[in-house]
């Protein structure tokens, strides 16, 4: 794979293909089946496939089942039903093949504090199975590429809320996964971090390798996505081609439209505003 953005050097470009990278059928969670109010449905027997080569977009309001779908397409959450295939390999009855072709940026990254920005990063190519000095190199060209070159020494303790971001992204890429899952990768982070991520997620994706992630910012999915779903209560709504989705409309509407309203002016707050005297 080239490198998915300039400055990445040694990786072999992955050929395009016109298989599914991720397949997902019937996909179903549940939580709480032991309270008085019985299981609360999460995921509700969803379908996704999403191409090879795709960069892709999950999105939905908050309690969709947005954070819930990727864990259990990543391996963090065992689903009450369904099938997850990665590039053909099934998460949960090939675990460890499936794992290692895959990375995952959670919305809450964690990271090893008490080490330097370059130290997460040369430990991550080396749990991976990196060589200390290509893990070292491959730490060395992240970091320059997510702009951390002047933070390398610093403890990851002392990092913003971006830099963590971009740190964790540079630990779920340096092993050159084929499948890349993000769970709300701009939620906290600076316009200018943004962009270094925005555009590193879109030189992944052209060099052949998937992108799926999740998002509250219809901007950036419309910007940088080719595939969007749009999930709701579990199920999913709509998907397809942005363009498909979008239907003429810009993405925040079509969101809207096909989510709607949780209620109106007119129905809730009606004393907002008004004066008490």
């Amino acid at each position: 794979m080239s490198a998915p953005a300039s400055g990445l050097t040694g990786w072999n470009e992955r050929p395009r293909t016109a298989g599914s990278a991720i397949t997902v059928r019937g996909l179903r969670k549940s939580f709480g089946g032991d309270s008085a109010a019985g299981p609360k449905t999460a995921v509700d027997g969803i379908d996704l496939d999403i191409a090879a080569g795709s960069l892709a977009g999950l999105v939905g309001p908050n309690g969709a089942g947005k954070t819930t779908s990727l864990s259990m397409m990543t391996g963090l959450l065992r689903p009450d039903g369904g099938q997850i295939l990665l590039g053909g390999l099934d998460v949960w009855t090939d675990p460890v093949a499936a794992k290692a072709m895959i990375g995952v940026v959670p919305a809450e990254a964690r990271l090893f504090d008490r080490l330097s920005g370059a130290e997460v990063l040369e430990y991550s190519g080396r749990l991976h199975g990196l060589p200390a000095a290509e893990a070292r190199s491959r730490a060395t060209q992240l970091l320059d590429v997510l702009d951390l070159t002047a933070d390398a020494k610093r403890l990851v303790a002392d990092y913003s809320t971006g830099m963590r971001k971009k740190a964790a992204l540079g630990c779920a890429l340096i092993h050159n996964p084929s499948v890349l899952f993000l769970d709300e990768p701009l939620e906290g982070v600076d316009p200018i971090s943004a962009d270094v991520i925005r555009r590193l997620l879109t030189r992944f994706a052209d060099s052949g390798s998937t992108v799926l992630f999740s998002s509250h910012v219809m901007e950036l999915v419309e910007q940088v996505c080719d595939h969007v779903t749009i999930i709701d209560r579990g199920k999913i709504v709509a998907t397809g081609t942005t363009d498909e989705v979008r239907a003429g409309k810009t993405l925040q509407q079509a969101f809207i439209d096909l989510v709607g309203p949780r209620a109106t002016d007119e129905e809730v707050l009606s004393w907002l505003g008004s004066s008490s005297s």
